[in-house]
């Protein structure tokens, strides 16, 4: 089995903590009274929310960058210098 990549697991570890926390909290702070179990749902509920939104972002601009990174490798592999024979080319950005 493959371990998850650490900068994908951190972020989301991270906002599924304070998600979760924020929904309790405020969950908590709105009610009159004993509502403890209410608020734990509501928090666990937003943990899980968030825990798929981050983790969407996170994993398409992890490998969003990695995509730029191979096509940074392939643009520079297909350059061609006078060394090589061909016409000097301006870099591109």
């Amino acid at each position: 089995m493959r371990l998850p990549n650490p900068w994908v697991t951190i972020p989301v570890l991270l906002a599924t903590i304070a998600g979760g926390a924020v929904g309790y909290l405020v969950t908590e702070a709105s009610c009159a009274g004993r509502c403890t179990l209410p608020a734990l749902l509501i928090g666990a509920g937003v943990a899980i929310g968030v825990t798929a939104g981050v983790g969407t972002v996170v994993v398409l601009a992890v490998r969003s960058m990695r995509e730029w990174r191979e096509f940074q490798d392939r643009e520079i592999s297909v350059y061609q210098g006078p060394a090589e024979g061909g016409e000097p080319q301006p870099p591109t950005c």
